[in-house]
C-alpha cells in the first residue's frame, strides 16, 4: 500500500448524485493519504445527493485544473439523463483526459461521457449496453460486458458495481497492487475471510518499512 501524498483527488458533486457509488473508493483513497476535494457547479453552494446528504463543494468546476489533480471522479445522478445541467462535467472530463489525468465515471456519468464523445474510441462499460446506445454515441463496438473497465486513463462502471469501480481506481493510483488489490476486492465484494489475512499481512509489512 502506498502512503505517498499525491495531488488531491477531485470528486464531483451535484444534485441527485448517487452517494453509494463512490464511498469505497474515496474512503480507501483517503486512508492511503489522498486528499479528497469535492467539486460542484459553484463553490459554496450546497447540493443534495439522492440519499439526502447535503454537501457544500470545496471548489467550483471552473476552478479545477487537471494539472492540480490526481483523478476526477464522476458519480451517477438523475440529472445526467434528465437535463443538460451536467454536460460541463463531461467537458471537464475531456480536459482531464486530454491532459493525461485519469477520470473515473460510474452509472449515469458514463452516459454523459458518451454524449461528449469520450467513449467512441475507448473500451468501456456501464449499466447495460442499450443504456449508452440511447445516447446516440458511436462507441457501441467498444462496449465491454464487465463489472468495471479501465482503458488507459479512463475507468467506467455500472451502478451496481461500486466495489469494482473502487478496485480499478485503487489499482490505477497504486494504492493496492497485485494480490493485495485482488484480496481487497474479494473482502469487500465477496466477504472472503481469507482475503482479510492478505490485507493484514500487507499492512504489517508496510508498517515495518
Amino acid at each position: 500500500m502506498s502512503t505517498t501524498v499525491r495531488k488531491p483527488v477531485h470528486h464531483a458533486v451535484y444534485d441527485t448524485y448517487a452517494d453509494w457509488e463512490t464511498g469505497h473508493a474515496t474512503a480507501h483513497l483517503a486512508r492511503a493519504g489522498h486528499e479528497i476535494r469535492t467539486v460542484g457547479p459553484a463553490a459554496g453552494r450546497p447540493v443534495r445527493s439522492i440519499g439526502g446528504l447535503r454537501v457544500t463543494p470545496d471548489l467550483a468546476l471552473d476552478d479545477v485544473r487537471p494539472q492540480d489533480s490526481s483523478l476526477l471522479i464522476l458519480p451517477g445522478a438523475d440529472l445526467w439523463d434528465t437535463s443538460d445541467d451536467l454536460a460541463p462535467f463531461a467537458r471537464k472530463a475531456r480536459e482531464f483526459l486530454d491532459a493525461g489525468v485519469p477520470v473515473a465515471a460510474i452509472c449515469g456519468a458514463t452516459a454523459g461521457l458518451a454524449r461528449e464523445g469520450l467513449l467512441d474510441d475507448r473500451s468501456h462499460t456501464s449499466a447495460v449496453s442499450f443504456y449508452l446506445a440511447a445516447t446516440g454515441y458511436a462507441g457501441g463496438a467498444r462496449y465491454v460486458e464487465a463489472d468495471a473497465v479501465t482503458d488507459g486513463r479512463l475507468i467506467t462502471a455500472g451502478p451496481t458495481e461500486p466495489v469494482a469501480f473502487a478496485r480499478e481506481i485503487l489499482g490505477l493510483l497504486g494504492v493496492y497492487e497485485g494480490e493485495v488489490l485482488d484480496a481487497w476486492y474479494r473482502l469487500f465484494h465477496d466477504s472472503d475471510p481469507e482475503a482479510y489475512a492478505v490485507l493484514e499481512k500487507a499492512g504489517e509489512q508496510a508498517g515495518a518499512r
